[in-house]
């Protein structure tokens, strides 16, 4: 593979909601608020967002010190939210994927969802692989 070949899937996707449902986020018996993990399977298969704006529920995305995070990336960088406690929290999330796969491209997310923004890393230098950024959508 030559300094600049990428490797591209057939289906090319606007971007990927990853639903932390691990070790402490929608632990109810942790004290912290459900994550609707089958409604959201089954609105992301309704809505026809699969092919277009991939839905994962994963493991521990971390940090383990606020419940409920979200990780929302795609050719443009990462958006991370956390403590996200309702249903209606998590229907707007569905919603404006659905208007995003609508438009063809991520648009803005909801106003209302901008409290529960995250920034999980500490300022530091772009990882890049010997002197390639790697990051290039985030400086």
């Amino acid at each position: 593979m030559s300094e600049t070949a990428r490797i591209t899937p057939k289906r090319l996707m606007l971007g990927q909601v990853s639903i932390c449902d691990g070790c402490c986020c929608g632990k109810i018996e942790k004290g912290h608020p459900a994550v609707p993990v089958q409604w959201l399977k089954q609105e992301w298969k309704v809505r026809g967002l699969l092919k277009r704006v991939h839905l994962t529920i994963c493991g521990c995305l971390g940090p383990c010190d606020v419940p409920n995070v979200v990780m929302i990336t795609s050719s443009e960088g990462t958006q991370w939210l956390a403590r996200l406690s309702t249903q209606r929290h998590y229907t707007m999330l569905a919603d404006w994927a659905e208007q995003s796969k609508d438009a063809d491209e991520l648009l803005p997310l909801p106003k209302e969802l901008s409290e529960f923004s995250l920034m999980p890393y500490r300022e530091q230098s772009p990882l890049s692989f010997e002197g390639q950024l790697v990051f290039e959508g985030h400086r």
